[in-house]
């Protein structure tokens, strides 16, 4: 109790307008952006690049209409347009690292002055009570305890992106090249379909062969709660490539009727069969339960697994599963039609190689995604009682 108020003596109770400045972002158009080297922010996060920058680096981005509140740190010069606010630094009054975790604290988002559409008044932000660090040398002490996490979750997904890469080059230099081990004594043959020759032995099959396509359970959004044992994976957890684990309704039961299925373990594959159609993502976490409008590809024999995730994940395939999906409103992709898709298929001794050659691929990726889990959940545990003062930095 003594630590903690000879801390809280060092912090000042102020107005957010004391602290700093919300600077309007710049009209850059489409149309004018020229692509380049420095990143341009809207409320959304990075939408594009340009040539120039208008803001000298670090700085910090705020959602100012659309994701209102939204908080970014950008190491490199940047372009704010004027869908967002942004912050200089000024090192007489903050550390720019240390305002950056300071106002993702105050839930900035949750200030919407704008029913119709979404937008944070700075006016309103401005007359926000905080209680701030007098101590710019404690700032950065807090800063770097935090950015520590982040470096470790920054270098992890790079490692990850290349790992992704890695598994998509196998599959293309096998499966589209046909440059797969001892192709050299094959012959090719013509095929008599679309994908023109291909190896000798290998042949044209369906999607169905190879994959179950199972769809998820409709769960009941009234029986949702705050703070549940088990997640419910619904699309918005499945972008391209990346299984969003930390956007999630929750619930404390398993409906009775749901299939098994639907409790997804790590390495399993999901697809998104509305609105952005074709993602694909592969599990990492426990107690996760699968929602409709997704669907889990199983595959019928283990070692299938690694070349369904690279198939899935192929810009190719990706346009095949595009074309196939309908609706005017709102994009969907039938399960059964995407089992009757056609693939070029091969042995299973070349499969079960090419699972050797993955697997650990595929493992490290979802050991990586388990690790980024782990350290977000623990920053953002420290983050509220280190930018609040309640634990002493010393």
């Amino acid at each position: 109790m003594i630590t903690m108020q000879i801390q809280k003596n060092k912090w000042r109770r102020v107005k957010l307008r004391d602290v700093c400045e919300f600077k309007y972002g710049k009209s850059l158009p489409q149309r004018k952006r020229i692509a380049g080297e420095f990143p341009v922010y809207g409320s959304g996060g990075i939408v594009d690049t340009h040539n120039e920058y208008f803001i000298e680096a670090p700085g910090i981005i705020v959602g100012r209409k659309g994701s209102i509140g939204t908080i970014y740190f950008s190491s490199k010069d940047f372009c704010p347009i004027d869908t967002v606010f942004y912050i200089e630094k000024d090192e007489t009054i903050y550390d720019v690292r240390f305002l950056y975790y300071f106002l993702k604290n105050l839930k900035l988002d949750s200030l919407n002055s704008d029913a119709a559409v979404p937008g944070l008044n700075r006016n309103v932000a401005y007359d926000q009570d905080v209680l701030f660090p007098r101590d710019i040398v404690a700032q950065k002490k807090i800063a770097s305890v935090l950015s520590a996490y982040d470096d470790l979750i920054e270098n992890n997904t790079k490692r990850i992106k290349i790992l992704e890469e890695t598994a998509q080059a196998i599959y293309k230099e096998w499966f589209v090249n046909f440059r797969f081990p001892g192709y050299e004594k094959v012959k090719m043959i013509n095929s008599e379909s679309e994908f023109g020759k291909v190896p000798e032995g290998w042949e044209v099959k369906k999607v169905g062969d190879i994959i179950d396509l199972q769809s998820g359970f409709a769960f009941k959004s009234k029986n949702f709660i705050e703070g549940g044992r088990y997640k419910i994976i619904t699309i918005k957890n499945v972008h391209d490539g990346q299984f969003k684990s930390d956007i999630a309704n929750t619930t404390d039961a398993i409906p009775e009727k749901m299939p098994k299925h639907c409790n997804l373990s790590n390495r399993d594959i999901l697809l998104s069969l509305t609105g952005n159609v074709g993602r694909t993502a592969i599990v990492f976490g426990e107690n996760q339960l699968l929602n409709q409008r997704v669907a889990k590809l199983h595959p019928k024999k283990e070692f299938y697994k690694e070349f369904i995730y690279a198939l899935f994940r192929n810009l190719d395939f990706k346009k095949g599963l595009k074309n196939l999906a309908n609706g005017s409103a709102q994009q969907n992709l039938s399960p059964v039609k995407t089992g009757e898709l056609e693939i070029v298929f091969l042995s299973d001794d070349i499969l079960k190689m090419y699972s050797k050659s993955t697997k650990k691929v595929l493992y490290e990726i979802v050991n990586l995604n388990n690790q980024n889990q782990n350290l977000r959940q623990t920053r953002d545990l420290l983050l509220p009682k280190l930018v609040s003062g309640e634990i002493n930095i010393n």
